[in-house]
């Protein structure tokens, strides 16, 4: 399943030259025909060797630089780690078209600031939670929304793999790890099919064999009151081989379901092939699973539609983007909520102790 795309894509200016940009950004801007029109990096080495992978035609040597050439309307796509946000923001001209890298900034007070700060600039602002557009949940979406499986009462989210961590330095150093880099993206799918939920509970932790970095394991549960479950289970340590790696994302309502497992997680950064299943259960009680071919996967086709999206409120097909900062703010909020859910204490069994 492919997204929407803009009729007239505007061409992107890239800030950041990261592992990100290069495996999955660029790629995805090459299949769906968007043109880059330059980039700018605080390393130029890195700048120039992505350009030159890529055919860049620009390479600035400063951000000032990159701002005062690049023409009004432009896109900017800013790759930089949730801290430095704020910092190219406030460097970008009033009125611009932004996509974030995610998270949203480091924690949801610096959410709150750019938000702020989107507002106060009048920005177009989106943020790359781009799962949301990965080709098997637009598939899955097209099934939900069709009423096929029913209403959707039952979300659950598995994964159980081992995550080389240290392909990302600056990981090592940061106070919050699994939720915020990468169950964020659950939670944020989590949001896009059943809204905002009433609360969070959840618990993060670390691993014996991993305790350089915050925690990498988590048990997150959105609720959504008494007659829908919603679970995200992580665990980035499995390093045990492939054989019982898994990851998955089931979708039940109260006439099917549907079984995704994505690849993308498995053996990293090689991956496995995704597999989509779906499931009716017909007037008589019976129940056939089939499998549909997804053309595309996460990694890199899911960015399309992340671009796609501010480049449709651009010209104005849109009136905001589907992951619009406005929309996203709700996404860093469920984070911050599950993380302070983390630090509270568990009830105590002492409670019970006259039974």
């Amino acid at each position: 399943m492919k997204p929407r795309l803009p009729l007239h894509p505007q061409p992107i200016y890239i800030i950041g030259a990261g592992g990100i940009i290069n495996s999955a950004h660029l790629p995805a801007y090459q299949l769906a025909g968007f043109v880059v029109a330059g980039i700018f990096d605080l390393s130029p080495e890195k700048a120039a060797a992505t350009a030159s992978s890529f055919n860049i035609p620009q390479v600035f040597s400063s951000l000032e630089a990159m701002v005062q050439a690049a023409p009004a309307g432009v896109m900017y796509d800013v790759a930089v780690p949730g801290s430095a946000i704020l910092s190219v923001l406030q460097q970008l001209p009033p009125g611009a078209n932004v996509l974030l890298q995610k998270p949203m900034g480091e924690n949801l007070e610096q959410a709150a600031q750019i938000l702020a700060l989107v507002r106060e600039k009048q920005m177009l602002a989106a943020v790359n939670f781009q799962l949301r557009y990965a080709p098997y949940i637009l598939a899955a979406k097209e099934i939900i929304y069709s009423g096929y499986i029913g209403t959707l009462n039952d979300v659950e989210i598995n994964v159980n793999v081992y995550t080389p961590w240290h392909l990302w330095d600056f990981l090592f150093t940061a106070e919050r790890v699994e939720i915020l880099y990468h169950s964020i993206h659950y939670i944020d799918l989590v949001r896009n099919l059943l809204g905002n939920p009433q609360g969070m509970f959840a618990k993060t932790v670390k691993h014996p064999a991993m305790q350089q970095l915050a925690s990498v394991r988590s048990n997150i549960i959105m609720d959504y009151g008494d007659m829908v479950r919603a679970n995200i289970i992580t665990n980035h340590c499995h390093n045990f081989g492939n054989t019982h790696q898994h990851s998955y994302i089931k979708l039940e309502g109260d006439k099917g379901a549907i079984k995704i497992d994505f690849g993308a997680l498995i053996n990293y950064p090689h991956g496995i092939a995704d597999r989509f299943g779906y499931a009716v259960t017909n007037g008589e009680g019976h129940t056939e699973w089939k499998t549909l071919a997804i053309e595309g996967s996460w990694f890199p086709h899911a960015f399309i539609g992340s671009m796609a999206q501010l480049m449709l409120a651009a010209e104005g097909s849109i009136a905001l983007p589907d992951n619009s900062v406005e929309d996203c703010i709700h996404t860093m909020a469920c984070v911050e909520a599950a993380y302070a859910a983390s630090k509270l204490p568990g009830v105590p069994l002492s409670v019970f102790d006259n039974l």
